[in-house]
């Protein structure tokens, strides 16, 4: 049996993250693609409480290797109760974040360091990187003008950082888009919902076609 193929979706604060891993999970079992959709941190229960634990904006004394440790943890159990599984039975999983997360937000923003970073989530990976990271792309600003108009949407601890600390997450984004180009494919997310899945859709059929043949 093959495995399933692993995309991610990820970026910055406001991307639309969320709604495009739905629009792209119905879009590939409308293909006939047997898939499902999970996030990080969180994804099943026990991942879910460390989230909650993470992004309380409470939690303002939480230190940075701490917070990039948590996720590590969240991530572990994510991979072995959810996302191995999934894959090892030849279904496609889309995920709403991963470990570029880590990399930009902990090793980058925070200063840990990025192949600091890497390492401490190498046992809770255990090599399961995605086959295709779909980065999706917008000004700081914009991203956190579009979180607090949205009622429905949760704001966290990360959304509370300043604008500097936003803009340093999209300078990192795009230093390990240009360190993986083969996995990482870059997406304007600054159009309407409609005209950002157009765009995925491409790069998605993009890269089954290269699977096909």
């Amino acid at each position: 049996m093959m495995r399933g193929l692993f995309i991610t979706l990820d970026g910055c604060e406001g991307t639309g993250k969320t709604t495009q891993v739905e629009l792209l999970n119905k879009y590939l079992k409308d293909r006939g693609i047997n898939c499902i959709n999970t996030r990080e941190p969180g994804g099943i229960d026990i991942s879910e409480q460390i989230r909650e634990v993470i992004l309380n904006k409470e939690n303002t004394a939480m230190d940075s290797v701490t917070e990039a440790m948590l996720y590590a943890a969240s991530r572990r159990q994510h991979m072995v109760e959810r996302v191995i599984p999934a894959l090892e039975s030849g279904i496609t999983v889309l995920c709403d974040r991963f470990i570029d997360a880590s990399l930009v937000y902990q090793g980058y923003s925070r200063g840990i360091g990025i192949d600091e970073v890497m390492k401490i989530n190498e046992p809770a990976i255990e090599g399961y990187m995605p086959d295709l990271t779909i980065l999706l792309d917008i000004e700081p600003a914009v991203g956190l003008k579009r979180i607090h108009s949205n009622e429905n949407r949760e704001i966290n601890r990360l959304d509370l950082e300043g604008i500097a600390f936003h803009e340093k997450v999209r300078e990192g984004y795009m230093l390990i888009a240009k360190q993986y180009p083969q996995r990482i494919k870059t997406v304007d997310a600054s159009g309407c919902i409609e005209d950002v899945h157009k765009k995925i859709i491409e790069v998605i059929e993009n890269r089954l076609n290269s699977y096909e043949n």
